[in-house]
């Protein structure tokens, strides 16, 4: 095994390179800030086109669990890994006890969890080589549905601000994933009364919630035209772009993807289209909260509480928004450094 500490030029605390030869496992551990906590963030499976590639998103990602969890007010920093690979393999117990013992070297400073392309089962893995890990079967178990519900109060509260009510009966939804948290996102807008126009490049996951949902479908790319009231991301980051936000035609983003925002610009470019966006980290915290019942012993009624309330935060932030005249996303980074100044001292 070896462990490389990257120069990066940002304000993490660290961030290391991790390979084990022996498997071929391929590995990235970020902590942006320890401040609040130790850091906690999952632990992502996806086949980058190269580490460079793999190094960029996790620093994102990795930032934005610190915001994340500064704004649900949970005592914990900010941290990603990232595990450079094809995440439909079969051989995974290996890999993910390498994974884990990588994260034990870090002696507690980072807490892994499931994030895209892993699982509960995943971190049973893990669990073999670290204490550190969250998100198992037989304790909080699968966040998604409870992501879901933090997403669709975000939802709401944008419905709220921007129409004057939270109903969305009647209401078009353009969603853009459908994998864990996009199926129950539409299950919860099902159930609420709205239309459902939906994509993936999973023909079954797409085929699962048309059966399920009664939705309609486009190819990946024509999701970003569709005319729609609300479009909800719920796929990778870096959606909302310089080729895809003038192509919007909805009032609303909200949805559970982590980074939406390509560049900070594409959030100015949002409020110059008079889109409300709500940023994502305060939308899809629903997961971090749930991790709190077997990191805290936090009873499951208390873990949902917080969930329901990521809807007040968004009002806040939209009217910190609408009072300071800036952008939501600038809005939301204001909120959570104000809270990370505050619990810090």
């Amino acid at each position: 095994m070896e462990i490389i500490k990257h120069n990066t030029g940002t304000d993490h605390e660290r961030v290391l390179g991790c390979r084990d030869e022996a498997n071929g496992y391929r590995g990235i551990i970020a902590i942006h800030s320890t401040r609040l906590g130790p850091a906690l963030g999952g632990a992502r499976f996806w086949n980058y086109a190269s580490e460079a590639d793999a190094l960029f998103d996790v620093l994102r990602l990795s930032r934005s669990m610190t915001y994340k969890n500064a704004l649900a007010g949970l005592p914990f920093g900010g941290g990603k890994s990232i595990i450079i690979g094809d995440n439909r393999t079969t051989e995974r117990e290996e890999l993910f006890r390498s994974h884990g013992r990588f994260v034990e070297t870090l002696g507690g400073s980072y807490l892994t969890a499931e994030d895209v392309g892993t699982s509960p089962a995943d971190m049973e893995y893990v669990l073999k080589e670290t204490q550190h890990v969250a998100g198992l079967a037989n304790r909080s178990g699968d966040p998604s549905p409870v992501t879901a519900r933090g997403v669709f109060r975000a939802l709401q509260a944008a419905a709220r601000h921007r129409w004057g009510t939270d109903e969305i009966a009647g209401r078009t939804v353009a969603l853009q994933g459908c994998g864990h948290v996009g199926y129950y996102l539409a299950k919860e807008l099902q159930e609420a009364g709205a239309k459902l126009i939906v994509t993936d490049v999973d023909r079954e996951r797409i085929e699962r919630v048309v059966g399920e949902c009664g939705a309609e479908t486009v190819e990946p790319e024509e999701i970003y035209a569709v005319e729609a009231d609300i479009f909800a991301p719920c796929a990778l980051g870096g959606i909302l772009n310089d080729r895809t936000v003038p192509q919007l035609k909805v009032e609303i983003v909200a949805g559970a993807a982590n980074n939406q925002l390509l560049d900070a610009r594409h959030g100015e470019a949002l409020a110059a289209r008079d889109i409300l966006y709500a940023p994502d980290y305060a939308a899809n915290a629903g997961g971090v909260i749930n991790g709190c019942i077997e990191l805290l012993g936090w009873e499951q009624a208390e873990a949902r509480a917080k969930v329901e309330a990521i809807y007040d935060t968004l009002l806040e932030i939209f009217q910190l928004a609408d009072t300071g005249g800036i952008p939501t996303y600038q809005a939301a980074d204001q909120l959570a450094e104000a809270r990370l100044q505050y619990a810090h001292a």
